[in-house]
């Protein structure tokens, strides 16, 4: 075989009749200038020469293309650009064999969407995530999977941006075979000799009343996005005309999205996500951490001992009781069994990490613990004192942290002998589900320690981000914030159901009543001393305790379905002037959707910049990844951070730069 040469990302070589091209730009194949240059390159060869029959691409590496390069989005797009080289792969004079490895993602997949055939290695993944970058494909991707697989896999496929495996992609029609590693090039040659028949496109006339099903159950997830709506349309268009040219629909579609404020505001969470690990340490390295105490065995301590578990840790789960430990037992079970229904662990995993799980009610079990970690009730004096029993207790190197959502680390740390082993790590419920870690440092947690947390939250396939400490760490002292803003709409005589239809309006998954009901309304509440002082004390007082007994600030039925409650609106009705008067509110009178929301979002927006001015975060994008991914902020919203400076501005200026790392 001869060597060749089609620019410095595009290799090739001549097996016999069938030019091999070969993509290879580290670490991810990105189709950069360079890569399309190289391919128009040797396609331009495939058709002038009158001895090849054919071309093989692959690519090197461990992946076959991770796509587009994002970072060319923020200004012109050298030329050649990408829909020229799938044009070209697509109207090649001879075919064109895709061998797939890895992934194919985005523009990648859609290159090999253009060509005549695809093989694909069975652990090979294949995706177009435009979406989640409030895009779409702009390329041929749209009418490719529309007319090889269909409407309803073209809208389950686009418009959520997932991956599918190779076994997934051939049944739907998007790959032709598989192939195993060692024979993948050799069965690609040979495919491009013995072809198989073009599928015919698939017509769909029913085309708009699927897309109109596929949106009313789809519901609030995808209201207000504007990249599904623009994916549906071209699907549509696809379907209802299989052989019409949607190139340049497809690509003003696409040109209009990537200018567009909510694609700037998914780049920017993106990008922000891999800011939050740069933090000043001074090159600290992390400490070894093998062995993991949790204490508490609660809902909260299992789903943190289920965390550490699959991620391959020893785990020992103590509490005082046997009966907490025997129910803590089984609902790590449960987590467990569910990660292997969902694919995210093997059956045997399962049973490993199972091995590695120890229960105790004597905290001196926890001796030989690398890290501990206290999950018990939310109170000072109790943590305290827990603190100060576990610095006897465990090794001197051992690193203590503690769960809390509110409490000041640094009187927590106060209570032990090793406050520069202290930290706090503030998982989300459920926290083996919850992607967000908040890693609180102490005014004395040393820069070993504080790397060793950020470290764990990796480990743990978590977005770690490291907070100072506050109450209420960056999260939960926002949240305060609208909550507080929310109970004086109420009292003022705003209906609840109003203020949480303003947050799922905006993108929320929840409003501020309906995440009260699921946290429990009698979490801290004194039932002995309890004397109608606050709306929360008169709905526990009528035995409403959110959704525990299906009676909150809504009525749930038997599956958990909540339902506006008269009972519920009768105590409001009774009580709230009384509050409203004691607290000087003013009734509200009518308000719009539109005035309901901007009192919910100001005082969010505002505690921005005093987290930022007290150096609770290290940058304003940090605030944006712990509300997306704490709270369920929307994505294409950029976080409350992005949203305060941006919720105005025009649409051209609101773009991440990714190269230099600046967000906002």
């Amino acid at each position: 075989m001869s060597d060749l040469a089609f620019s410095t990302s595009v290799k090739g070589a001549i097996d016999g009749a069938v030019l091999i091209v070969t993509i290879d730009n580290p670490p991810f194949n990105l189709l950069s200038p360079s890569v399309r240059l190289g391919l128009l390159a040797a396609l331009d060869r495939l058709n002038r020469s009158d001895e090849l029959t054919g071309a093989v691409l692959r690519a090197v590496g461990k992946t076959f293309c991770g796509g587009a390069d994002i970072r060319e989005f923020g200004g012109p797009i050298a030329d050649p650009q990408l829909p020229e080289v799938i044009a070209a792969v697509s109207n090649s004079r001879k075919p064109v064999v895709v061998a797939l490895h890895g992934r194919a993602l985005g523009g990648g997949f859609e290159l090999a969407l253009a060509a005549r055939a695809r093989i694909a290695t069975d652990e090979a993944e294949i995706g177009l995530p435009e979406a989640k970058l409030g895009l779409l494909p702009g390329c041929g991707g749209i009418e490719g999977v529309t007319r090889l697989a269909g409407v309803e896999a073209a809208l389950d496929l686009l418009t959520s941006g997932r991956n599918i495996p190779a076994a997934r992609a051939v049944a739907l029609g998007l790959v032709d075979e598989i192939a195993t590693p060692d024979a993948l090039v050799a069965r690609t040659i040979a495919m491009t000799q013995t072809l198989p028949a073009l599928p015919m496109p698939l017509s769909d006339p029913a085309a708009p009343e699927k897309i109109a099903r596929f949106f009313a159950v789809q519901g609030r997830k995808l209201a207000g996005q504007d990249a599904p709506k623009a994916i549906a349309a071209l699907i549509e268009a696809a379907a209802l005309n299989p052989g019409a040219d949607l190139s340049e629909q497809s690509k003003a579609a696409f040109f209009a999205l990537a200018a567009g404020p909510q694609s700037a505001a998914l780049r920017h969470i993106r990008a922000a996500e891999k800011l939050v690990d740069d933090v000043p340490l001074q090159g600290a390295t992390g400490l070894p951490v093998a062995a993991v105490g949790v204490v508490g065995a609660g809902t909260m301590g299992s789903g943190i001992a289920t965390a550490f578990l699959m991620a391959g840790f020893d785990v020992t789960i103590t509490d005082t009781r046997h009966e907490t430990l025997g129910r803590a037992r089984e609902a790590i079970e449960s987590n467990l069994a569910g990660a292997v229904g969902r694919g995210k662990l093997s059956p045997e995993k399962r049973s490993e990490a199972l091995g590695r799980l120890k229960t105790a009610t004597d905290l001196a079990d926890l001796a030989a613990s690398d890290l501990v970690i206290e999950a018990v009730y939310e109170n000072m004096a109790i943590k305290q004192k827990l603190l100060a029993e576990l610095d006897r207790i465990c090794k001197p190197g051992a690193i203590l942290a503690s769960n809390t959502s509110f409490l000041d680390i640094d009187a927590l740390a106060a209570a032990t002998s090793r406050p520069q082993r202290v930290l706090g790590l503030h998982f989300f419920s459920p926290a083996h589900a919850m992607r967000l870690l908040e890693v609180v440092r102490g005014k004395e947690t040393t820069p070993e320690v504080l790397r060793t947390g950020m470290d764990l939250g990796k480990r743990l396939g978590k977005i770690a981000v490291c907070v100072g400490n506050c109450h209420g760490f960056i999260g939960n002292r926002i949240l305060l914030k609208r909550q507080t803003a929310a109970m004086k709409l109420l009292v003022g005589g705003v209906s609840p159901y109003r203020i949480d239809e303003a947050m799922l309006d905006f993108g929320l998954p929840m409003g501020p009543f309906q995440m009260a009901d699921l946290a429990g309304l009698d979490v801290g509440w004194d039932r002995d001393h309890s004397a109608s002082r606050s709306m929360e004390e008169v709905l526990c007082e009528a035995g409403r305790f959110g959704c525990k007994n299906g009676l909150g600030w809504y009525d749930y039925d038997d599956k958990g379905r909540p339902s506006p409650s008269p009972a519920a609106e009768e105590l409001i009705a009774q009580h709230a002037p009384r509050l409203g008067a004691n607290l000087g509110i003013e009734p509200a009178g009518a308000m719009t959707a539109a005035e309901i929301l901007d009192a919910l979002l100001t005082p969010m927006l505002t505690e921005v910049d005093a987290i930022l001015s007290e150096e609770i975060a290290l940058r304003r994008s940090d605030i944006d990844v712990v509300w997306v991914y704490g709270y369920g902020w929307p994505a294409y919203r950029g976080g409350p951070a992005w949203y305060a400076q941006n919720a105005t501005s025009a649409p051209e200026k609101m773009v991440c730069h990714l190269e230099s790392g600046r967000c906002g």
